[in-house]
């Protein structure tokens, strides 16, 4: 999925300025990378609030348009209000489409319910770990990566190694060595 935000590059900054922003229908955000000054820009909250409900967001390569010309930029961070449903502040990272990229990639369990641990040793399989960092060119990230569980039976301990990466898409542990778990089985071993 392809997303598209407008942005504008904002003078006043600090506290009293954000919150104008704020009341105004804006978030504060900033844009940096690729050897360039980081710039205070502003973006449409609305589009910027539902975009972030969205997992494939967070790892999806973003066309930012700022003052006519537009950026390939990924979401590195962003501050949400601690109970209102209002984002705080967001931070853009301009990339550079022929340098890899690391980021954190989300992880799913797929096939569980028809393993043998779930349907016949009444089991479950549970998540050590909800996100994979990973390095790949921003046109190979992936939205998630999937780890599959139809084989697994209960005692079971699932690996990074056992995640099938898409191609140009690497396991930053795993290139380390370290074979990390993600996913344990529970249930009644037979």
């Amino acid at each position: 999925m392809s997303y598209e935000i407008q942005a504008t590059v904002r003078d006043a900054q600090g506290t009293g300025a954000s919150r104008r922003l704020r009341r105004e229908g804006q978030t504060p955000a900033v844009l940096y990378g690729e050897g360039q000054e980081p710039v205070a820009i502003s973006v449409d909250h609305k589009t910027v609030y539902y975009a972030l409900e969205k997992e494939s967001f967070h790892t999806a390569l973003i066309k930012l348009t700022l003052d006519g010309k537009t950026q390939d930029v990924i979401v590195r961070d962003f501050q949400m209000h601690p109970f209102r449903q209002q984002v705080q502040h967001i931070d853009f990272q301009v990339v550079d489409a022929a340098k890899p990229l690391r980021i954190r990639v989300p992880l799913h369990i797929i096939n569980a319910e028809t393993s043998q641990a779930v349907k016949l040793q009444g089991g479950r399989v549970s998540l050590l770990n909800t996100t994979v960092e990973v390095v790949a060119l921003p046109k190979d990230i992936p939205a998630a990566l999937e780890l599959d569980c139809g084989n697994v039976v209960a005692g079971d301990i699932l690996h990074l190694s056992d995640i099938k990466f898409p191609e140009g898409v690497q396991s930053v542990a795993l290139k380390r060595n370290a074979d990390l778990a993600v996913a344990t089985v529970t249930g009644k071993k037979r």
